[in-house]
């Protein structure tokens, strides 16, 4: 079990690009022959029968094959390829209904030729927006009647005719070209934008082969089981593996998609997006282009593997990437950034420590910060048995025993951000600051527990400790903050973690089906659950703060309880373990005095303001198609936005002139927490002094 257990623990499913290069698609020019129907290779048959094999008899669920698993991958194939409700028409779903019930079959018998007919008839729709686009875009729109579109279609039917389609597209278009005349283009520039964004979509889609859609059905079958269970085809399989060797070159961010829009869901620790700081979470990714000089290609409504695909590229080389940003609202601006693409080496990505000094009820207190953007080691160089390999614990001990001649008052663990990585490092990590004892349950898919103890008798810090998390901390990250909070070793502060509390499983599909000279591809399977020492499974619930922040995100959207397949929360017994002291009885006063100081303090009173925009930005759902009701609406939030920039600036003393000192100052995640951290272990000393 160790082996599984050290080498796949990650916040989010690394999002893996077709086979087809996207580039190249986009470079060529020679008419696609858009009737092309795609069929299943044989080899498709022998592949899908053995991953149906290894999902119902090893995946942690055990969920064998039936009609309403079917109805299931029915529903989640149909939204892989039509999410928005765009192409397909009202009757093809009805026409497509007669098979809901028989996936389980066709899966048990390698029939793949239903799911193909699918995707045919999904190009076939597509052919037909492309033809409307271009008529549609031949006549200017009017922007000054009052008329709406929502993008949001996730309850809204299909439509019934492809008439009820083109009014869906003529709105969705002038949405479209609205945004771009507010960003200051004209109505023949901005056509121009449209017909070749749509039109570049579809060449890549009459691009795909029978891989492709293979990869695409198989993942939707592999999703139902759970989030972070996926098929990875040949080409898809030699990306990941770069990935987990953390040497994957291009701008170190990962990607999701919402409704059209390509949105960063988080910045890798070291990548060229973290250094730069000129991408953040929430940013919506609308252009990318190569080079200092090349054609930037519009990727609004493309598919999110399609646009990774565009992103990545080898290091040292130039990719210019068009950006919404988040802080600026709905209404915002596109913003052209550059960034160059370099590996996220593993160096990059270590454990980094500061000196915190603050005045604090009339006491001057020293605290040691340790920023941990994931819990890494060099497992080549520990296989080679090189003596001063890489790894989270031996940097935080050496860190340790620098912050212990330094005398410091107390140490914040910083886990914001990261996402987890070694299990092995998440345990060794707790043994510095608890003597013995167990750090983690992990139960297998035969119910057989597994507890995995501290190596390490000796405690490396025994003083005031804190750990600051948010709800991006995952895995690794949580099992670390559960077992310091379990042991009352340490109190837990930020916002309710990720709750990603599964094991994952890489196998090779080829030692299942041995043909000689070919690459199967693999597949990423869930086969296992953490559970704290306490007995409570970290699933889906995660890690609750003992102190909580106020969060932007909910867990509705947010997290692995907004994934409609994660497995359930659970508990089984509590392992045997002795606390090493009782925090409860300081908390209610912590968090009195935590309220008492936020109340007063005019930049936690930005941070919710920051907050409160934010929630209302994306629960936004209708927008105006009216130009003069848009400008209003931008000028708004530019002078709301110039407002907050003034007061955070003199808040924090800085000059306002100093455009990107104010805007680092101005994110939702800005460093408030870790001072309001600060001063809560700061609290925590005083009272235990009493």
């Amino acid at each position: 079990m160790r082996k599984y257990l050290i080498a796949i623990l990650v916040i989010l499913t690394i999002n893996i690009c077709f086979a087809q290069n996207t580039l190249e698609v986009l470079k060529k020019d020679h008419t696609i022959d858009s009737s092309k129907v795609i069929l299943p290779d044989e080899i498709y048959k022998r592949i899908d029968q053995v991953i149906v094999q290894i999902l119902s008899n090893y995946h942690y669920k055990k969920q064998r094959l039936n009609d309403s698993l079917s109805s299931v991958i029915f529903d989640e194939y149909i939204k892989n390829l039509d999410n928005a409700k765009s192409y397909f028409l009202k009757q093809d779903i009805e026409a497509f209904e007669k098979y809901r019930y028989q996936f389980d079959d066709f899966l048990n018998s390698g029939d793949l030729n239903i799911p193909f007919e699918i995707f045919n008839v999904y190009k076939k729709r597509l052919g037909e927006r492309i033809n409307y686009i271009k008529k549609c875009l031949q006549t200017e729109f009017d922007f000054s009647i009052d008329e709406s579109f929502s993008p949001d279609r996730e309850k809204a039917d299909w439509a019934k005719s492809k008439e009820e389609l083109d009014e869906i597209w003529r709105l969705r278009l002038k949405n479209d070209a609205l945004n771009l005349i507010l960003s200051g283009k004209d109505w023949k520039g901005a056509a121009e934008v449209l017909l070749k964004r749509y039109q570049n979509f579809h060449k890549i889609i009459l691009q795909y082969e029978a891989e492709d859609v293979f990869s695409l059905f198989m993942n939707s079958v592999t999703q139902v089981y759970d989030p972070h269970t996926d098929y990875f085809s040949p080409a898809a399989s030699e990306n990941f593996s770069i990935s987990m060797k953390l040497s994957l070159e291009g701008i170190g961010a990962t990607l999701r998609q919402e409704n059209d829009y390509t949105v960063v869901a988080g910045i890798v620790p070291g990548g060229p997006a973290a250094k730069s700081g000129l991408l953040h979470e929430e940013d919506k990714i609308v252009g990318v282009a190569q080079g200092e000089d090349g054609e930037m290609v519009d990727v609004i409504g493309w598919r999110l593997d399609d646009v990774i695909q565009l992103i990545r590229g080898k290091k040292g080389t130039v990719v210019r990437l068009q950006i919404l940003k988040a802080s600026d609202g709905p209404n915002a601006i596109p913003t052209e950034i550059k960034l160059v693409r370099d590996e996220v080496k593993l160096e990059e990505q270590a454990a980094k420590s500061e000196i915190m000094n603050i005045q604090h009820e009339g006491y001057n207190f020293k605290l040691g910060i340790i920023k941990l953007p994931s819990f890494y080691t060099d497992f080549e160089a520990q296989q080679k048995g090189k003596p001063d390999y890489k790894s989270t614990t031996r940097d935080v001990k050496e860190i340790l025993k620098k912050f212990k001649e330094e005398k410091v008052d107390g140490v914040v663990i910083d886990l914001r951000n990261n996402g987890g990585g070694s299990l092995q490092e998440a345990i060794q990590l707790t043994g510095l600051f608890i003597k013995e004892g167990p750090v983690v349950q992990v139960k297998n898919m035969m119910n057989i527990i597994e507890v995995d103890k501290d190596p390490d008798p000796e405690i490396h810090y025994d003083g005031p400790l804190a750990v600051l998390v948010n709800r991006f901390s995952a895995s690794a990250s949580e099992i670390f903050s559960a077992a310091i909070q379990d042991y009352g070793r340490g109190i837990v502060i930020g916002e309710n973690t990720y709750g990603k509390g599964t094991v994952q499983n890489l196998l090779d599909l080829n030692r299942h089906i041995p043909i000689a000279n070919k690459k199967l591809g693999q597949l990423k399977l869930t086969i296992a659950k953490f559970y704290r020492i306490n007995g409570s499974s970290t699933q889906h619930k995660g890690v609750q703060p003992d102190i909580t922040f106020p969060s932007p995100y909910s867990s509705e959207e947010f997290g692995e309880s907004s994934q409609p397949s994660a497995l359930p929360w659970d508990q089984i017994q509590p392992a045997q373990y002795e606390k090493y002291g009782d925090l409860s009885k300081f908390i209610s006063l912590l968090i009195k005095k935590h309220d008492e100081r936020t109340k007063k303090d005019p930049e936690y009173q930005l941070l919710l303001d920051d907050i409160e925009e934010f929630k209302e930005n994306r629960a936004k759902k209708v927008f105006s198609l009216n130009e003069e009701i848009r400008k209003q609406e931008r000028n708004k939030a530019e002078e709301r936005k110039k407002k907050k920039e003034e007061e955070r600036a003199k808040i924090s003393g800085i000059d306002i002139k100093d455009k990107k000192e104010v805007e680092s100052q101005s994110s939702i995640t800005s460093d408030y927490e870790l001072k309001e951290s600060a001063r809560i272990l700061a609290d925590l000393i005083l009272a235990k002094v009493g």
